[in-house]
């Protein structure tokens, strides 16, 4: 990569186009860490192989420009000043850029020479408007002249941009003007791996805005849109799961699944071999709807529906299952759980617990409870964590209760979708915290995944905001107040 050429063999002008992506998607397909992670029963031909995502977001390949800015003569007196070599920052930061443009997956056009005045600032940010892009990326190596003026003037075309300022090209006189800014984050450093989560912020946010999710939900078939979120949800009858679910038959790959699950779980109780067989039927039936469907991610009415169909197998472990492969899946049609569990799996490559929070004085923790959790928390290419089969807390059906590893470092997050006829911008709920332990379900009440986190700060547990927040591990806390600057969200660390 020191050649600065991308790893899709891009043109010389840092052009990735889409016919590149997709002919380098192929080599990083084969070597994906869900297929390498799968069981070995599935290596066999055994079982399903992962669900491959389907819906529009899964196909799209979101387009990033991008530009370096600074003066033509040389540096001399004037910050960055003659000390700086800005040649070889710029050889630097274009191998970098394009190769985490490579790995991401994303169109990414480079300037093939820097913008050296506001005229041709002007004329490239119009290109960028007149083309529709999902993304903007300067990198200044310069603080004179046009360098913060072209910055404010790409915030302003209201595309949302990624300003990367190493040191030497920016004083806080010059940050603090668009500091708080929204549809624009700045970072004012050398470590070019906040610069890349920028990028990767770019393509998290064009994909969630084009995402698919099947509500099923009620009798009536229609689509409805979540506001500034972009999120599409895609409101299917219930009954199309309940009919589906009865009609399939338990097939080779249902019962290899079923008997994967019981394999690899620490320890079995409740749960027999059937309630285990009907879960895996139920993630058969959920996948056909998805691939059907073209879906980005799913929800249910699980809890109307079960009472309903109580001969129907409830979701949880299909669910679990699902988001082990990087399919957003969510309890009780909860719209801004959806919109949580999306973003999460976009921007951190790993799947959230959706949770009912519960005060724990004694501690002056939270405990997490719900009785659907995956299992891969450290991430989708990481080995799962441990887990027991166990009935949900209505002793019926099959769910993972998954071990949460105590002392590990974990964030939450729950999403409050806008309203555009009462002009009210989305929000997030945002806290970082600590794992204390699992609670044991039963003797404790409740769900049976219950998990312990003492939250920072000093928030009152009795009256902790928020319902269905997403625990996730990793501290990621600043990273989403950035992605609400980024996308024009309000965020509220709790």
């Amino acid at each position: 990569m020191n050649s600065g050429r991308c790893p899709l063999h891009c043109d010389a002008h840092h052009k990735c186009t889409r016919r590149d992506f997709l002919r380098g998607s192929t080599v990083l397909l084969a070597g994906s860490s869900l297929l390498a992670g799968c069981t070995s029963l599935w290596q066999q031909g055994m079982v399903m192989a992962p669900l491959r995502p389907s819906g529009p977001a899964s196909k799209y390949v979101p387009t990033i420009k991008a530009a370096f800015v600074r003066r033509k003569e040389d540096y001399g007196m004037w910050w960055p000043g003659a000390v700086y070599d800005g040649k070889a920052a710029r050889r630097k930061y274009t191998a970098q850029l394009m190769q985490t443009a490579g790995t991401l997956g994303v169109e990414f056009n480079l300037r093939s020479e820097p913008i050296y005045s506001s005229t041709e600032a002007d004329a490239w940010l119009a290109e960028a408007k007149a083309a529709s892009v999902d993304g903007l990326m300067l990198v200044l190596l310069d603080r004179q002249q046009h360098a913060w003026p072209t910055a404010h003037k790409a915030v302003n075309t209201g595309i949302p941009t990624v300003i990367f300022s190493p040191v030497g090209t920016s004083f806080t006189t010059n940050t603090i003007r668009l500091a708080d800014s929204p549809g624009c984050v700045i970072y004012s450093t050398d470590e070019f791996r906040q610069a890349a989560y920028g990028m990767k912020m770019l393509k998290a946010g064009a994909k969630m805005r084009r995402a698919r999710c099947v509500v099923l939900r009620g009798n009536k078939r229609y689509d409805t849109s979540m506001a500034d979120l972009g999120i599409t949800l895609r409101h299917i009858p219930v009954n199309a799961y309940v009919d589906e679910y009865n009609k399939m038959l338990p097939t080779d790959e249902v019962l290899a699944m079923a008997d994967d699950y019981l394999r690899r779980a620490r320890r079995r109780k409740g749960a027999t071999r059937q309630d285990v067989i009907n879960g895996a039927r139920a993630y058969s039936v959920a996948r056909n709807i998805i691939e059907r469907e073209e879906a980005d991610a799913i929800t249910m009415d699980c809890l109307g529906m079960g009472k309903n169909n109580p001969e129907v197998s409830l979701p949880c472990l299909a669910w679990s299952r699902l988001n082990d492969e990087a399919i957003p899946a969510i309890c009780e049609a909860d719209y801004g759980a959806v919109a949580s569990q999306i973003i999460v799996q976009y921007l951190f490559d790993r799947p959230g617990f959706q949770q009912d929070p519960v005060a724990d004085t004694a501690h002056q923790a939270i405990i997490g409870a719900h009785c659907m959790c995956a299992t891969r928390l450290n991430g989708f290419d990481k080995p799962p964590e441990p887990f027991d089969l166990v009935h949900h807390h209505a002793l019926r059906d099959a769910t993972a209760r998954t071990i949460w590893r105590k002392s590990q470092r974990v964030t939450s997050v729950d999403v409050l979708p806008g309203d555009k006829k009462k002009e009210r911008q989305t929000k997030m709920l945002i806290s970082a915290g600590t794992v204390l332990g699992n609670v044991s379900v039963p003797p404790s009440g409740g769900c049976v995944i219950s998990v312990t986190v003492k939250f920072d700060g000093d928030q009152e547990v009795l009256s902790f905001p928020g319902f269905h927040q997403l625990f996730f591990y990793g501290d990621y806390k600043q990273h989403l107040v950035e992605f609400c600057r980024l996308f024009n969200f309000e965020a509220q660390v709790v």
